[in-house]
Order: structure tokens, then C-alpha cells, then sequence
């Protein structure tokens, strides 16, 4: 690892790994046989996994999203059966490249660890750190998961930046003091109370100036 600019920002990078690096919404989208039925089952899923606290199994919370989204429970299947389609952004292998260069990077990830090993394959990133709900015992925002990396990375949360896919992250992120660039790169709105966050794009072409100076 190169020794980083001495105008670096941070001493390591956190990453959401289902929306912030790849584009799961693809994936969802093609199981659910269109954006609009697939946009809905992930909006239910998102609101039920960042409600849920304690760790439950993820491809129940995938099932029940889906019933809710009036689509059938057998999706969640699917998907899990899908996974290794999942594919990174386009920009994240150069992005990511540089940085990891210079930074120890990791991921916290509302997933299962069997799921998030192949998303994580699908990245071609070797992350120092990978944390899961199920890892930690509860999902994001509940301030455990990114506190467990933090621990592992022996960074302090205002040493680090996190990378949210969604800004459901920034409610517990905010109670670390754990500085957030929100990658919203389907144009998602930040749900009631959200704090801001420190940095707002649709792609992670920003992150180098902003980390590297």
C-alpha cells in the first residue's frame, strides 16, 4: 500500500456494498419482470431491513418485502439464486483501484454472509474488512455493524468515511459521528429526518479529490 497524500482526508474507507458499489437494482428489477414492480419490492425491503434492528434471516426479510410489493415470496429465491449476475458500476474498479492504493477500504453490508461473499466477488475489489448483519447481530442503522468495522480497521469514526448506498445509513452513521458521502446513483430521496450528509453525488468519480486531496 503507497503511503497517502499528505492531504488526505481520511485514514480509511467503508463502503454500503448492494447499492453504493454494485447495481442490484438491475438484478431486482429483471426478477420482478419490470423497474417499476422492481423498485417497489426494494423500496419495501429497504424500509423493512433498516426497521428491523436484530439480525433476521435476510432472505426472510427479502420474502416478505416481496409479498408486500404484492409479487411472489418465491422472488426472494430467485434472487439469492442470482446473485453471482450482480455486477459492480462502472466506475468502481477505477475508482476503488486508486484508492485502495492508499487507504485500507472494507464493507458494511445488511446481507447474509453467504450472499455477501459473492457480492463481494463481484466487486474484483480485495476489501480489508467485511462486515454483515449477520456478522454483527443487527442491521444497519443501528450503529453496531459500522462500529464493528471501525474496530476492525483500529480507525476512530471521524477518521473514516463511509460510503452509503441509501440514506437510510445516515441515521447511524450520525450517531457515530462517521462522516457519509451518499452514492445515490438511482436518484433516490432521503427519507423524513435523514441528517445530511457530507457529500451528495450520483457517481463515486467525487471520491478522489475528496479523499486524496
Amino acid at each position: 500500500m503507497k503511503e497517502a497524500p499528505t492531504k488526505a482526508r481520511y485514514a480509511a474507507i467503508l463502503f454500503d456494498l448492494l447499492s453504493g458499489l454494485l447495481d442490484s437494482w438491475t438484478l431486482w428489477d429483471s426478477i420482478a419482470r419490470s423497474r417499476d414492480a422492481g423498485r417497489n419490492w426494494r423500496n419495501a425491503y429497504l424500509r423493512r431491513t433498516y426497521a428491523t434492528g436484530a439480525y433476521r434471516a435476510y432472505e426472510t426479510l427479502v420474502e416478505e418485502a416481496a409479498l408486500e410489493a404484492e409479487l411472489p415470496g418465491s422472488y426472494a429465491k430467485q434472487l439469492a439464486d442470482r446473485y453471482d449476475e450482480l455486477r459492480p458500476w462502472p466506475e468502481v474498479g477505477e475508482v476503488l483501484g486508486k484508492l485502495h492504493s492508499y487507504l485500507p477500504l472494507g464493507v458494511v453490508t445488511n446481507c447474509s454472509n453467504r450472499l455477501a461473499a459473492k457480492a463481494v466477488t463481484a466487486t474484483g475489489i480485495d476489501f480489508r474488512v467485511v462486515i454483515t448483519a449477520e456478522d454483527a447481530g443487527f442491521y444497519k442503522p443501528d450503529p453496531r455493524p459500522y462500529q464493528q468495522a471501525l474496530d476492525k480497521l483500529g480507525v476512530s469514526a471521524p477518521r473514516c468515511l463511509f460510503v452509503a448506498g441509501s440514506a437510510y445509513d445516515l441515521f447511524g452513521t450520525g450517531k457515530l459521528g462517521l462522516p457519509t458521502y451518499w452514492h445515490n446513483r438511482v436518484g433516490m430521496a432521503a427519507p423524513a429526518g435523514a441528517p445530511e450528509p457530507l457529500a451528495h453525488h450520483q457517481t463515486l468519480f467525487p471520491l478522489l479529490p475528496l479523499v486524496l486531496g
